[in-house]
């Protein structure tokens, strides 16, 4: 028997012992009751196979992210609440099951980097666009350096498939690992930070065989969009610009700045997105709670000018000093070129006249990090109201599944008196 292809890869065609497995996991579910418009949780880093069996059933699949705090797990759970939840690996199989029609065939969360995850729901249809407006790369391996349970490396995964490419799997990210792996592959999908730490790994250790580096999550700074260049001027670097919540909204390749490729329009500085790769709704004890506007916001700050779309970060990430607002990411923005720097998260600490102050914490690199060099860099790139007053140092930054800093994470560890500070 010809084993189908799950709906969400498209076209493109999978391995055979992936397949095997796909139709394995579509069976063992089947067993267990599962059909069109169930739910499925997903709690191995064997997600893979079981994701691409749900998709075969027409069941939507939540990947548990291993990191959750009990607290969080439980919220979230309760949320999607779940008819089944596998562990383990998936069986294989050479009898296969019919694809079915799906309502709904994932189940993301917010990546929790200001607070507690949030459970969505979308469409097959949502993803597939999202795969056609990224586009097709070349033929070869794409490199995905971190867990399935991020709704980013999950989307680079499922497009490498669409795009008939082979995936390699990374469970975490680890900067040698990925720059070990970029030998033989030639796309892998990351975020700023990764993008910077693979960089200083192969300028120490040169040879790569990328062509293709996609970078979401945050926004590339001109510094590290040169180094880039530098190190591997044989690829092409094609950033990106969405959220859980919307897919794709805007895609850099080359030239000058972001361009939309949904409906997008700046009311008040906030940014509303209309477009068919969005999400369906929310789910909450259970129950689907639909978007039921046409536009839709996650209250990121923007200007849209001459079809060039400035991202300015998340009205939660914005310090109130002195009667100013600050965007945080504009100031990491430039922090993150300064010598030394490996990361930074910008965030507010209390003061009694100005009501907060802007505060960065910094991830040093391998030959550590000073002070001066910080504050020079900050003279050279910010006018003196987006400057940080105080500065602190973090061995690592606690970051969320996608790599990203997880802001809510170190702003109680500011609160607690647990980070050092840079004097």
């Amino acid at each position: 028997m010809t084993l189908a292809t799950p709906p969400i890869v498209g076209g493109g065609r999978i391995p055979a012992d992936l397949l095997a497995c796909a139709h394995g996991a579509a069976r063992h579910l089947a067993s267990l009751g599962v059909g069109p418009g169930a739910r499925v949780a997903v709690d191995t880093h064997d997600v893979l196979p079981w994701f691409l069996g749900a998709d075969l059933l027409g069941a939507a699949t939540l990947v548990v992210e291993p990191a959750w705090a009990p607290r969080e797990r439980e919220a979230v759970l309760a949320d999607a609440a779940p008819d089944v939840v596998v562990t383990g690996a998936a069986p294989s199989t050479t009898d296969g099951v019919e694809p079915a029609e799906s309502r709904c065939f994932y189940l993301p969360t917010t990546s929790g980097s200001s607070g507690r995850p949030k459970v969505l729901f979308r469409t097959r249809s949502s993803w597939l666009r999202s795969f056609e407006a990224l586009g097709r790369f070349g033929p070869g391996e794409v490199l995905i350096p971190g867990p399935l349970s991020s709704s980013l490396f999950l989307f680079g995964a499922l497009h490498a498939l669409w795009t008939d490419n082979s995936v390699r799997l990374l469970p975490k990210w680890e900067p040698f690992a990925a720059a070990e792996a970029s030998r033989t592959a030639t796309a892998v999908h990351l975020v700023p930070s990764m993008l910077s730490a693979l960089l200083a790994v192969l300028e120490r250790r040169p040879g790569s065989a990328l062509r293709t580096v996609v970078c979401g999550g945050a926004q590339v700074d001109d510094a590290l969009r040169a180094r880039f260049a530098r190190v591997l001027p044989e690829a092409g670097l094609v950033e990106y610009y969405g959220s859980a919540e919307h897919s794709l909204i805007a895609i850099r390749r080359g030239g000058d700045g972001l361009r939309p490729v949904a409906d997008v329009a700046v009311r008040e500085g906030v940014l509303w997105v209309r477009s068919p790769m969005v999400f369906s709704g929310y789910l909450r004890d259970g129950v689907a709670h639909p978007v039921g506007a046409e536009w839709s916001t996650v209250d990121d700050l923007a200007e849209l000018s001459d079809g060039v779309l400035t991202v300015f970060g998340r009205a939660g990430a914005v310090v109130s000093s002195g009667g100013k607002l600050v965007a945080a990411e504009e100031v990491e923005a430039v922090l993150r070129g300064a010598r030394g720097v490996a990361d930074v998260l910008v965030t507010g600490t209390p003061h009694p006249a100005l009501g907060e102050v802007v505060t960065a914490v910094v991830e040093p690199g391998a030959g550590g990090v000073e002070l001066a060099a910080l504050r020079a860099q900050a003279r050279s790139g910010l006018e003196p109201g987006k400057r940080p007053r105080r500065w602190y140092v973090a061995k690592a930054l606690p970051r969320t599944a996608s790599g990203k800093p997880a802001r809510a994470v170190v702003a109680g560890q500011l609160a607690d008196g647990t980070l050092e500070r840079l004097t």
